[in-house]
């Protein structure tokens, strides 16, 4: 009953606030319509122009509304009335600054548009401003006009701040649903391999206590000769060396999915929405595709393939990068899963029928403008070219191509790819080269 009556004490008090405003039957009209479209339009441009009009049609009053730009930090135009040559985006003036009330600047009438308290980051925005609007001619302007127009502004800054928080909201439900494909993607499925290193781990277990079992038998029954302890010596060693490699496989393939795990599951990823980048300075080939090759090469082998890295330079000729070494890292394994899946034999000029991979890398210059070179990363596999048709397509969620046949997938694989190349500001591309498919990612140097 306490909350309720704290309802009515802030209702009663709003009521007793609009009588003393004392608004015009034009300016409540105002207010009443920019409260009914802000609810009823869903594109938050459509909003942005809401702001500005409402002051045309009711009050004549030409207007432009100033807001944090998404690529900078800096207060851009985003919606104006008046076609003039001050271009969308345009900074805004150097006259434009916060205050408590409203204030004028030649024949502008200059507003603070603030959020609310709660729903505002204090610690990087302790005024709560979220942009300006500005109102011009100020010449027929009254007490009366101002006070309208400055609670005008304080529905603007409500609004605003709610659909940020509602798109916020949007985005990081899709950011959790694309996370979450990205795990099953790259953690989950191949993780399914453990239980082939276990099989055989279990199997070279077995083979050891047999081994055990007959020493101490022979021991027991002084039946074993020099040669007899030399094959078991033999056959225990042969397994140990098995064990050992098992060992290194699972090792392995736990250091990647320690690596990925801890990749995906960053903190800032959930606190921004989106995927952010952890960034260093690493050896790309010692460091993120020689790792991740290892983990595919014995598969590689049962499969017939043959793998080229002869293109990716040595260990003394290597290309220092600063990229997230986990995401880089889930980007090659995903190449290397795909060419493993869908590398089929070729005839080559030579006539030999031969299915195979390529991995390596070369120097690009310019590709980013005048003096921004790249470096393009190549993953080919050999086999069909890629329909036409179908290239634009191969990079979208949950598409897979005709080519894909019985073979397991969901999809996801290359759209993480682009995902995770676009946002250390490179660019993934696919081409159809000779005897196969190549797929590339081209980073800043």
């Amino acid at each position: 009953m306490d909350y309720v009556d704290k309802i009515y004490e802030l209702v009663n008090s709003k009521k007793k606030d609009y009588r003393k405003y004392d608004f015009t039957q034009e300016q409540g009209d105002a207010l009443k319509s920019f409260f009914d479209l802000a609810q009823e339009l869903n594109d938050i441009e459509d909003l942005y122009s809401l702001c500005v009009v409402i002051p045309k049609v009711f009050l004549n009053l030409d207007a432009k509304l100033y807001l944090t730009g998404q690529k900078t930090t800096n207060m851009v135009l985003f919606a104006r009335t008046e076609e003039s040559d001050e271009y969308i985006n345009a900074p805004m003036p150097q006259h434009i600054m916060p205050t408590d009330k409203p204030y004028r600047f030649k024949d502008s009438l200059i507003l603070t548009i603030r959020g609310k308290k709660f729903q505002t980051d204090s610690s990087t925005n302790p005024d709560n401003i979220l942009g300006f609007l500005e109102v011009y001619p100020n010449t027929g302007l009254n007490e009366a006009d101002e006070l309208f127009l400055e609670k005008y502004a304080n529905r603007i800054g409500y609004n605003i701040h709610n659909r940020y928080l509602q798109n916020k909201n949007i985005e990081h439900l899709k950011f959790i649903q694309t996370l979450v494909a990205d795990i099953e993607h790259n953690i989950i499925v191949p993780n399914m391999i453990f239980k082939l290193f276990l099989r055989r781990l279990k199997g070279k277990i077995a083979k050891n206590t047999e081994i055990e079992k007959l020493l101490i038998a022979y021991a027991i029954e002084d039946q074993c000769d020099t040669i007899c302890i030399e094959r078991l010596l033999d056959e225990l060693t042969e397994v140990n060396i098995g064990l050992t490699d098992e060992f290194q496989s699972i090792e392995r393939h736990y250091k990647s999915t320690t690596l990925f795990l801890e990749t995906l599951l960053r903190k800032s990823h959930f606190d921004k929405g989106h995927l952010t980048l952890r960034t260093k300075s690493c050896n790309m080939r010692r460091d993120v595709i020689i790792p991740q090759l290892e983990r595919f090469l014995e598969r590689f082998d049962e499969m017939g393939i043959e793998v080229d890295g002869s293109s990716c330079g040595t260990e003394g000729d290597a290309i220092i990068s600063v990229v997230d070494v986990g995401l880089i890292a889930q980007v090659f394994a995903n190449l290397f899963s795909n060419a493993l899946k869908y590398a089929s034999v070729v005839i080559t000029p030579t006539r030999e029928n031969k299915k195979f991979m390529r991995y390596g890398r070369e120097i690009i210059k310019d590709y980013f403008g005048p003096g921004k070179d790249g470096v393009k990363f190549n993953v080919f596999s050999s086999g069909q070219h890629i329909k036409p048709e179908e290239r634009a397509r191969i990079f979208e969620e949950g598409y897979r191509g005709s080519n894909v046949a019985q073979r397991p997938g969901t999809g996801h694989g290359l759209t993480f790819i682009k995902n995770a190349v676009e946002i250390h500001g490179g660019v993934f591309g696919y081409e159809p080269v000779d005897l196969g498919n190549n797929f590339y990612f081209v980073l800043p140097v």
